[in-house]
């Protein structure tokens, strides 16, 4: 591995921001300086333009800010943007295009079908098929493919598994939150260490003693959601099993094994430990409900002839329409109004998924042992993967030859406190032991493994880069704005000010993560944005860095089920096309419910009394 000195190269200018750049009103530089995160919220939150177009706009109002009330050189602020843009593309969307890859050759084989049947049969039960579904299978689609792809998918299987389309939409937007931390193998965390200087292994483990308290309680909510006090009677103990097993893989996987596979392992355990409970354990049968028939918010079901994902009208038992249990490929197709990207939603088909259009459910379905083999496999091959390159002899072997670190060329900025030269004008290319590239050797070794022929392989590959072709660009614009906020001196301004909380500051904490995903409905994208805000924040009041940056993503996970983004895709999975202000109403007070409970655990954290819980 090449590592350049730390200084700036001989001829350039070095540029040193100041804490105060109007001098002698911190208060007044820091609303100067939020002046590009304004912009941005206000585009996106209230006026709902694309997201990719509000990074822009924010972009350049940060570039603006910093050559005006900074000082900073017209030529470094944008040669900032430049490389906050290139660490979006690598090593982040790296690894969420890999990752997706691997998912959609999956789906276009059909193997991915004979998966969720198998999730599908383990309970005929449902509240326990709430947990499976949402919660477990759920945290394995956030693993590897995140970007709305786990609530699509679990609306649709829940309403195939005889769910209204209300109640699906609800449980699956709550399910999405513990897991979305490490999602995308583990890009919210790997990019927060990135960014705040802060070392993976400590982001992790922090982040890992957090998330699991959420995961301890979700499934007790999600049967709580499907059946009431009657449910959570009835079946507790599964869910509590279910819920404190993910808990307990979650922590030992972000503190002891690997950040890639924390969400991958922690699913499959808690659902290998809630059918063991299942199986040995005599759980009283539900009382019958009308949960497949007409939505308890007034709508119709989808599958008998309501409105389709696209706004259409379903032709309910005919086959036709784009809703679920339609038999169309793919189910739904939805534009987010974050990226404007629209995008299969829910790849795959569904014609075995309803009565209604004459094909069998999945009780009805059987698939061969060997044909449940290839489903797994995937999973199988990435674990091993990620666990070979974790062994220290192959780790130092993929390090030494596939690292590169240099200063980027004309960038020259000195720490505003420290005066030495900012880390972040450093970019490290680990092409080979990078997190995408292991998911493409996966994706390679599973192509080989399942005979999917070159040509359906490539063919995928470029539907992935097509469909998140906006959110690569609109990952790549908040980078750009973040890097040069960071390097301006602007973030640590804002943060210096946010300081001034005193002991508020750590219960305060999760709220600004809570509000960056609430709006952009990405923990990356907030971990982005308040990531060295809160590690600024933190070093300025005492507290320990590791614990308000964790805190940023924790508290951000909670704000993704009432994301503009997450909430569209919900709706236009159970074909609830113009009810998501009613699906916001549902999940809102769950949300700050589990917000309020985060920030209570963050300031216990930051006293004596869970102090015991940050890492040695």
């Amino acid at each position: 591995m090449i590592r350049p000195e730390f200084q700036p190269a001989t001829g350039g200018t070095v540029f040193q921001p100041v804490l105060d750049p109007l001098g002698g009103s911190l208060g007044l530089s820091s609303l100067v300086a939020a002046l590009p995160l304004v912009v941005f919220f206000v585009l996106l939150g209230v006026l709902r333009v694309q997201a990719w177009l509000s990074g822009l706009a924010a972009l350049a109002t940060s570039i603006a800010v910093a050559v005006a009330a900074y000082g900073m050189p017209v030529g470094q602020s944008l040669n900032s943007a430049v490389l906050g843009a290139l660490f979006g593309l690598f090593p982040i969307m790296w690894i969420v295009v890999n990752a997706l890859w691997v998912y959609q050759m999956t789906v276009d084989t059909g193997h991915f079908e004979v998966l969720r049947r198998s999730f599908g049969k383990l309970s005929d039960d449902q509240r326990l098929q709430a947990v499976i579904v949402a919660f477990c299978f759920g945290a394995l689609l956030e693993a590897l493919a995140g970007f709305g792809a786990p609530v699509a998918i679990s609306s649709v299987m829940l309403i195939a598994l005889g769910f209204k389309p209300f109640k699906a939409a609800t449980v699956a937007l709550v399910a999405n939150t513990a897991p979305v931390a490490f999602g995308a193998m583990g890009t919210p965390v790997i990019t927060l260490s990135e960014l705040t200087g802060l070392p993976l292994e400590d982001v992790s483990s922090m982040v890992g003693r957090q998330t699991p308290l959420l995961a301890a309680v979700v499934p007790l909510l999600l049967v709580y959601l499907v059946d009431g006090r009657r449910g959570v009677r009835q079946t507790w103990w599964p869910a509590l099993v279910c819920g404190l097993s993910f808990a307990a893989a979650q922590f030992v996987c972000s503190n002891y094994m690997s950040v890639e596979l924390t969400d991958v392992v922690a699913a499959l355990v808690s659902v290998g430990m809630l059918v063991l409970v299942m199986r040995t354990t005599k759980i009283p049968a539900p009382e019958p409900a009308d949960i497949s028939g007409d939505d308890e918010a007034g709508g119709p079901s989808p599958a008998k002839g309501g409105a389709t994902p696209d706004g259409g009208a379903a032709t309910g038992g005919t086959g036709a329409g784009t809703g679920p249990g339609t038999g169309a490929e793919p189910a739904t197709r939805t534009r987010s109004p974050q990226t404007g990207t629209t995008a299969d939603t829910t790849a795959g088909t569904t014609a075995d998924t309803t009565a209604d259009t004459g094909t069998k459910p999945y009780a009805e379905t059987q698939d061969s042992t060997r044909a449940a083999v290839n489903a797994y496999l995937p999973y199988a091959v990435i674990i091993v993967i990620f666990a070979l390159t974790k062994l220290p002899a192959v780790k130092t072997v993929l390090e030494e030859k596939g690292t590169v670190l240099f200063n980027w060329p004309g960038l020259h900025v000195a720490d505003p406190v420290s005066g030495k030269p900012a880390a972040s004008t450093v970019f490290k290319f680990d092409w080979l032991p990078a997190t995408g590239t292991m998911l493409l050797l996966s994706g390679v070794i599973t192509a080989v493994l399942l005979a999917v022929s070159p040509r359906v392989a490539t063919r995928a590959y470029g539907r992935t880069l097509h469909q998140l072709r906006w959110a690569i660009l609109t990952v790549a614009t908040v980078l750009a704005l973040a890097y040069v906020m960071n390097l301006s001196g602007q973030t640590a301004t804002i943060g210096n000010f946010i300081a001034g909380a005193g002991a508020a500051l750590a219960f305060l904490s999760p709220v600004l993560g809570w509000l960056g995903v609430a709006v952009t409905g990405s923990d990356t994208s907030a971990n982005a944005l308040f990531g060295i805000l809160q590690v600024t924040a933190a070093k300025n009041s005492g507290y320990a860095p590791e614990l308000l940056a964790a805190a940023n993503s924790s508290g951000g996970v909670l704000g993704k089920m009432l994301s503009p983004q997450n909430l569209a895709i919900a709706a236009a999975a159970a074909g609830l096309g113009g009810r998501e202000p009613e699906l916001l109403r549902k999940v809102v007070g769950w949300s700050l419910a589990l917000l309020l409970l985060m920030c209570v655990l963050v300031f216990l954290q930051s006293t004596s009394v869970l102090g015991w819980m940050l890492p040695a």
